[in-house]
């Protein structure tokens, strides 16, 4: 699993797959779910991560430049 922060856009990336994504599905207006081929999960990605309360990070956690 990857975390990716871009602060200067509070946009959080989860990898949870190197998988080709294939899909993409809006869950909310600021959490989308992208899947493979096969169905699974390999990737969310969370706008306004701040203000929904999944940042700040802990020690390990990346953040963009």
């Amino acid at each position: 699993m990857k975390t990716i922060y871009y602060p200067q856009d509070d946009i959080l990336e989860i990898r949870l797959s190197d998988k080709p994504i294939a899909r993409e599905v809006s869950q909310d207006w600021n959490v989308n779910v992208n899947y493979a081929e096969d169905g699974s999960v390999v990737e969310l990605v969370i706008l306004d991560a701040v203000k929904a309360g999944f940042a700040p990070f802990r020690a390990g956690d990346q953040k963009a430049a």
